[in-house]
């Protein structure tokens, strides 16, 4: 490999990988592991290799692309899509749907087949892996609507935690807003975001989800985005409610909203002037 001085920053080879945006870090080393990566002519067999700048990383025989400013989109995911980028069984997926110009992009979590609602998308591995981590603390918000009836005193038991055979679920702010014929409609905000959390913990209380919206994911919300629509968060905004590395500092005193927000502020005022 390229030998390198000690002032030259060193990582990871699957960091920088997910950082082009390839893939996550965790799908880097199973491309390691099944020796599709090479470094300086070296082709790896482990991901416990670090890197320099300097260094000529190909995968699959290609360069990796250069690293690009990290950018995040909000998404606005319809049911029957999967959060895929290739599915065996040839369903369509969501990066399908995707506008052409978009650059290879990854999903911050999941949003199963039959939900919809808010996903952010993001051309970074590692703002994606950031985003995701439980520790990040950021809550996620959805709309349920589930066959059954239930009382909101049953709703804030879930407050406290419950197992579903065998698994853990962290505290779940559960409110019940309506209930019309025999479904109910509840919001509910999750911290962890377990596979299907909503659904098994519902139905552990006898409740059958119909349809699962996401509203919001931390900071971003899903908002006036129509299904299949796709909105660019601002860099200002990304650095703002993120932080550094990512996005641009922002003027003292600007306030983050992204570029469709801006505009509907600008047309509303001027419809005000009107």
């Amino acid at each position: 490999m390229t030998d390198k001085t000690p002032l030259e920053k060193t990582e990871r080879i699957a960091k920088v990988m997910a950082r082009a945006g390839l893939c996550s870090r965790r799908e880097a080393e199973r491309w390691i592991s099944a020796g599709r990566v090479q470094v300086d002519g070296a082709r790896l067999d482990s991901p416990a290799v670090t890197v320099t700048a300097a260094s000529t990383i190909l995968v699959d025989g290609k360069p990796i692309p250069k690293q690009e400013p990290s950018r995040l989109w909000r998404y606005h995911k319809a049911k029957g899509l999967l959060t895929t980028h290739n599915d065996p069984q040839g369903r369509p997926t969501l990066f399908d749907a995707l506008p052409r110009e978009m650059p290879r992009v990854l999903s911050i979590g999941r949003l199963d087949i039959n939900s919809e609602g808010l996903l952010l998308l993001t051309n970074d591995g590692e703002l994606a892996r950031k985003l995701e981590l439980p520790a990040t603390g950021w809550i996620r918000r959805y709309r349920v609507r589930a066959y059954g009836r239930i009382a909101q005193k049953e709703l804030d038991a879930l407050a406290k935690g419950t197992t579903v055979e065998g698994l853990r679920y962290g505290p779940i702010d559960a409110k019940l807003d309506s209930q019309q014929g025999g479904n109910s409609w509840i919001t509910m905000a999750i911290r962890e975001g377990k596979n299907r959390e909503v659904r098994r913990v519902l139905e552990s209380i006898g409740m059958r989800v119909n349809r699962l919206i996401r509203v919001s994911y931390g900071p971003f919300h899903l908002g006036n985005l129509k299904i299949d629509q796709i909105d660019e968060v601002s860099p200002a905004a990304l650095r703002d409610l993120v932080g550094a590395p990512y996005g641009v500092a922002r003027k003292p005193g600007a306030t983050a909203r992204s570029k469709s927000e801006k505009k509907r502020k600008k047309d509303a005022d001027h419809r005000r002037r009107s």
